[in-house]
């Protein structure tokens, strides 16, 4: 009889690391979850402080609560959107459909409100249910036919534009104060889409370090054949993986829609790009096997304080595109030396 592979062993520590072993004793354990805040967390709190007091130093009006109160309304979108491509880039897949899911579920969302006089409650959940759609989409032709999914979401990408453009016969729809209700809201001084955004992020992060399913994300994204061969069908996992991210991106596409108060065919353009600028800037691997929701979070927060300094310090827009790039360049360089360092450390 042949001999049954060996289980693949899936860590089950705080860090999302493909390489990390559990530590032996206490002490090692203690060690090794210093060393992950000192070069994970910290680090990015430390990158992020950094620009807060430079640009402080060097603007008159950053360090005002206004600036503060922009980003923290400008950033929710684009979290949401993060942790979806997060969790696809953990697998070693990748979704360019996402700014263009964004853009047909906010079209939907419009015409649904404008057009049919829906109440806001049934228009959002068609907007989550476009976002479902498309992500279960991408994730069944990718998986039933072995198609990379940098090919089946760059289709998806121009099938979600042009849809949105349909929907919407080209033009803006204006909703005004029904749907701005979402973004006005506050609880505890915070709007309603910073919280959720708030939430997204803690919830992915548990998933992702915590359950079942996510050390099967990171077993698949290290080495999906062993997954397989350990009696593991991956298959239901990356399409739950690519249903999400869709679902996100139809959340995300809520909360920009409540923040313009309009639905407009071209908004989210350039997301896709955007979103894994700040996973990558977050540490998580492209090649796929690990990653972090927080980081993830921190890489949105990096970007849009980059964008905020740079603006209020009158760079122009060629300028600031060419830094952030640099900066983009900078943290992947970055992250292979503090991956190599926590290999070395443990």
């Amino acid at each position: 009889m042949r001999e049954r592979p060996e289980a693949v062993r899936i860590p089950c520590g705080s860090r999302v690391n493909s390489d990390e072993r559990m530590p032996d004793t206490p002490q090692t354990s203690r060690r090794a979850w210093l060393l992950t805040l000192l070069t994970d967390y910290l680090g990015m709190v430390l990158v992020l402080a950094g620009l807060i007091v430079y640009f402080g130093l060097n603007t008159e009006h950053f360090l005002e609560r206004p600036t503060f109160l922009s980003i923290a309304n400008q950033i929710p979108g684009a979290v949401v959107i993060a942790v979806g491509m997060t969790y696809v880039l953990i697998i070693a897949s990748i979704d360019l459909s996402v700014g263009s899911v964004l853009a047909l579920g906010a079209a939907v969302l419009g015409v649904c409100m404008k057009r049919y006089e829906l109440s806001l409650a049934v228009s959002v959940l068609a907007c989550l249910a476009v976002g479902l759609a498309c992500g279960l989409t991408n994730g069944l032709v990718s998986i039933a036919w072995g198609i990379p999914s940098f090919i089946v979401t760059l289709g998806m990408l121009e099938i979600c534009r042009g849809s949105a453009y349909l929907v919407t016969s080209s033009e803006t729809v204006y909703l005004g104060d029904p749907v701005a209700v979402i973004a006005e809201a506050r609880i505890g001084g915070l709007s309603l889409p910073f919280l959720i955004a708030l939430v997204t992020v803690a919830l992915g992060q548990f998933v992702l370090s915590r359950t079942v399913f996510g050390r099967y994300m990171i077993a698949i994204g290290t080495n999906e054949e062993a997954v397989r061969l350990s009696g593991i069908d991956p298959r239901p996992i990356k399409l739950s993986v690519f249903a999400l991210c869709g679902l996100l991106s139809g959340l995300a596409a809520v909360l920009n829609t409540s923040r313009f108060q309009s639905a407009d065919p071209n908004m989210g353009g350039g997301a896709e790009l955007e979103a894994i600028a700040a996973v990558v800037i977050g540490g998580t691997s492209l090649m796929g096997g690990r990653g972090s929701v927080i980081n993830s979070f921190f890489g949105v927060v990096i970007i849009a304080v980059l964008g905020a300094g740079l603006a209020q310090m009158g760079v122009k827009d060629p300028t600031k595109r060419l830094i952030t790039g640099c900066v983009i360049i900078a943290a992947v360089v970055l992250d292979h030396y503090r991956h190599r360092l926590w290999k070395g450390g443990k």
